[in-house]
């Protein structure tokens, strides 16, 4: 998704705050500086690293609550900053935190080196019912939790009402709509559609599951044998099938969250905008919505492709696992469960939009639910597309090099976009490049 760039300015701003001593008897990064003050001495302290903007007040909220253990919480990064740390502190045994932020689509890069704990014996039956199917499958590799789940990504189509109006267009239902309300508005000489970015490979590998493909299956019983399914049918169809719209002219082929991809979201260049839950908070922090375009955007459940079998995807997502490094797992996993769980995180979280919760607290929270969204110009965004989204969410089976697919499929999608190579042709070759890869990391390709 990787949705940890879309945050690295809001996330910056949780790393201002004074460094302050502190002692663990718990092993780990080290805990002689952190972030956070802790208050309560001579307890243990379990070490946290983290880079969500309010991470201090989430910290501060569980250390208040809390008189046997407490966090030690440093942000030593966002994403890739954080990782590339995380798999040095792999290599030489030592200097990782007791817990981690990671995202989802990450946790099985780092289990398959043994680096994650399976907190599924540390509490997880207490928790369960905390969270939805789909939220734990993408923690999961196989039948073992490797995350408590934190925040997601259920999709949407946020759209333009200005230009849906101006054009007699209605939300399009189905894939199928979304074309010929496409082609309406440009036969009108209206503006694009939407926006085919090669820098967004997770939305089509999200719309290729939506259609029904399941890119990978991985069985940690056999951990070098992995199923590696880039060019079936469903998975081409979606390539062509916006292939077609960016050949046709009805989409645009701009990289996404640059200043360009972002100026035209301003000033209409775009009828819609594919994209996640977390979508407001991060268009809102970057001007979009507060000028001219004020209250001109609304948001409609994500177009299907067989409406008759409806079927909600997600992109992002984030979770805290225990590091195998972590000298009492159990306290790491207590640390895990509790980080983001209690109300007036959660409650923080989402009323600044700074996530979308999958803690049921806040999901079945009518306040929640009732929310009037302002970037949405007042409209229950929540009730109406977000939470039956996240509701009927099935979860995804991730690679463990995850990261090289989707590196992969923007070169091919940028090859499709510039017309060397068809959706279904892209496909052949994104197989061919990852399976070879996965075989030359030592798997064998089903």
């Amino acid at each position: 998704m990787k949705r940890r760039r879309l945050l690295a300015t809001v996330a910056m701003l949780a790393a201002g705050s004074g460094l302050v001593a502190c002692s663990s008897d718990e092993g780990g990064s080290d805990a002689s500086n952190c972030t956070n003050t802790i208050t309560k001495q001579n307890v243990p302290v379990v070490t946290m690293w983290g880079w969500y903007p309010n991470t201090q007040l989430v910290v501060d909220n569980f250390n208040k609550q809390h008189d046997d253990v407490q966090v030690c919480w440093t942000n030593v990064g966002q994403g890739g900053d954080e990782y590339d740390k995380f798999q040095t502190a792999i290599s030489a045994g030592t200097g990782a935190p007791d817990v981690i932020m990671v995202e989802a689509d990450r946790i099985p890069t780092f289990q398959i080196q043994g680096a994650l704990v399976d907190i599924k014996q540390y509490g997880y039956d207490a928790v369960k019912a905390n969270y939805g199917e789909g939220a734990w499958k993408d923690v999961s590799v196989g039948d073992a939790v490797y995350g408590v789940p934190v925040d997601g990504g259920p999709m949407g189509m946020i759209y333009r009402k200005d230009i849906f109006d101006k054009y007699k267009i209605t939300p399009p239902k189905t894939w199928a709509e979304y074309e010929q309300a496409a082609q309406k508005v440009k036969d009108a000489g209206g503006p694009l559609f939407g926006d085919l970015g090669a820098n967004v490979p997770a939305v089509l590998m999200a719309l290729q599951i939506q259609k029904g493909a399941s890119p990978f299956t991985f069985d940690p019983a056999q951990p070098k044998s992995i199923g590696v399914k880039l060019n079936d049918q469903a998975s081409k169809d979606v390539l062509d099938y916006w292939g077609g719209l960016a050949k046709k002219g009805l989409v645009g082929t701009q990289d996404q969250f640059t200043p360009e991809y972002i100026s035209g979201v301003i000033n209409g260049k775009y009828a819609t905008y594919i994209s996640a839950a977390w979508a407001p908070g991060y268009l809102t922090g970057a001007g979009v919505g507060k000028g001219q375009d004020t209250g001109k955007f609304a948001v409609a459940p994500l177009p299907q492709w067989d409406p008759a079998n409806p079927v909600q995807v997600n992109w992002g997502g984030s979770a805290f696992s225990v590091t195998k490094q972590a000298k009492k797992p159990e306290l790491a996993a207590k640390v895990a469960y509790g980080l983001y769980a209690d109300k007036e995180s959660l409650t923080d979280g989402w009323t600044n939009q700074i996530i979308f919760p999958l803690n049921l607290t806040a999901l079945k929270d009518p306040a929640f639910a009732d929310l009037k969204v302002a970037f949405f110009d007042g409209q229950q965004a929540n009730k109406e597309v977000y939470l039956p989204a996240a509701e009927a969410y099935k979860g995804v089976a991730y690679a463990p090099f995850g990261q090289y697919y989707l590196d992969a499929m923007t070169k091919q999608v940028s090859e499709v976009i510039k017309g060397s190579v068809t959706g279904s042709q892209a496909a052949d070759k994104l197989q061919e490049d990852v399976a070879k890869y996965a075989k030359e990391q030592g798997f064998t390709v089903q």
